[in-house]
């Protein structure tokens, strides 16, 4: 039985995943469907991250793992006081997500596991192809390593699920931790109005 003090309780969704895998897709549809729950939802992306909190930021590991380290700062101010956090960026290193693991209460790890090759094919922003000729040095997944999570709360296979099966089993966990109130059965999860409404907001984003 779900305990009730939990419901309304702020908490971290915590996506990783390679470039290109689905993160930002799955993560705005999830806002969206959490946010008709009653919760109070943020998202934090890399580029969000990296324009609002990291401006002077490479891509060396020192400075992914502060990049990361300051995302798990504002996730666990916003968790602490009851907002639905959502964080979408690659966070490559196992250790970095660990220690934001430790620093964010209610914290749930979705790893958006997706062949490199598939990847590579959906190249939105062309960043494989510059990568793959040399010209972005330590791209993850290409000349820098991609450290798998080892036990994650969730896992979603973008190469074999929809986005509304991701979202799906997102939510379900969610549901069996306590976190949202229970959804009415008659109300359904995903529709395609809400795709396409999902799929513009994306590309005003710039990652379609």
């Amino acid at each position: 039985m779900v305990e009730s003090t939990k419901v309304n309780k702020g908490f971290t969704v915590w996506f990783t995943g390679l470039s290109g895998s689905g993160k930002s897709t799955i993560s705005c549809l999830l806002e969206k469907k959490v946010q008709e729950r009653g919760r109070n939802v943020e998202i934090l992306d890399d580029d969000v991250a990296r324009t609002n909190l990291g401006q002077y930021l490479g891509f060396s590991k020192q400075d992914r793992d502060i990049n990361i380290q300051r995302i798990a700062f504002v996730c666990k101010l916003l968790t602490r006081n009851g907002v639905a956090c959502i964080s979408a960026a690659i966070s490559p290193y196992r250790e970095a997500r660990e220690n934001a693991r430790q620093e964010i209460e209610n914290f749930v790890e979705v790893y958006v596991k997706c062949p490199l090759e598939i990847c590579v094919e959906r190249d939105v922003k062309g960043l494989y192809k510059k990568a793959l000729k040399g010209e972005i040095p330590g791209f993850t997944g290409v000349s820098d390593p991609y450290e798998e999570p080892l036990n994650p709360e969730i896992i979603v296979e973008t190469n074999k699920e929809t986005v509304e099966e991701s979202v799906n089993k997102i939510l379900k966990k969610l549901d069996e931790l306590g976190y949202l109130e229970p959804r009415t059965p008659a109300t359904p999860v995903y529709t395609p109005d809400e795709e396409k409404k999902v799929q513009e907001r994306l590309s005003r984003l710039g990652y379609i």
